[in-house]
């Protein structure tokens, strides 16, 4: 791997790869190129063979890509080649649906313990989890490894969550709140938000239109 620093850009299109690729192994397809790639997920080739390269020099020439090996490359990459523990805090319907996907994930990250601060929830169980409550997230975090966070409380809530999971020695953070969270040097935060991308979306519903009338 190269030691310049790589763009979160390039970092977040490897899941994209990773998910085309697993694709093709299904279907044993056992070569692909970066054309193909590129034709498929909508970027350009050369952008594609860039990113790649970063890490290492996984093509060759006239074959293209051998999709087990860069499924297996991408995967380390990733570090999804060892096992990744995720805790989740706030147990209310989205919590509850992330929690539910655990079943339908085939790499080896899974949320393995949930908690929350209301009493009616301690105790419930979500896909096999019974839902603890916050005091247990220190002891927890430490017995099972847990590195990554990810918070779907209400946003008044995600910054004091943010804190704890930090003090118990989360590495990351995946957070669904509508709020910008401080946490300190080292830590990683990753907003996901929907109300920001469906607003988004809304832009483009007229372009079409628009354009058709400019001509």
């Amino acid at each position: 791997m190269k030691s310049e620093k790589i763009s979160d850009a390039v970092v977040r299109r490897m899941p994209v790869y990773l998910r085309y690729l697993n694709e093709l192994h299904n279907r044993d397809v056992m070569t692909v190129s970066s054309q193909e790639l590129g034709q498929n997920l909508d970027l350009n080739p050369a952008q594609i063979r860039k990113d790649l390269a970063y890490f290492g020099d996984f093509g060759r020439k006239g074959i293209g890509y051998d999709v087990a090996y860069l499924i297996e490359k991408i995967r380390q990459i990733l570090n999804l080649d060892q096992e990744i523990s995720v805790a989740l805090v706030g147990a209310g319907n989205l919590g509850q649906a992330l929690s539910n996907y655990n079943m339908y994930l085939k790499d080896n990250m899974k949320i393995v313990a949930v908690f929350d601060i209301a009493e009616a929830k301690i105790g419930t169980q979500i896909n096999y989890l019974s839902v603890q409550p916050i005091a247990e997230l220190p002891e927890t975090v430490k017995k099972l490894g847990i590195r990554i966070g990810i918070i779907t409380v209400p946003h008044w809530e995600a910054q004091r969550v943010a804190d704890q999971l930090v003090e118990a020695g989360i590495q990351a953070i995946l957070n669904f709140a509508p709020v910008i969270l401080k946490v300190p040097p080292g830590v990683r935060v990753h907003a996901a938000d929907f109300t920001t991308d469906l607003l988004s979306l809304a832009y483009y519903l007229d372009q079409g239109k628009e354009h058709s009338n400019e001509s």
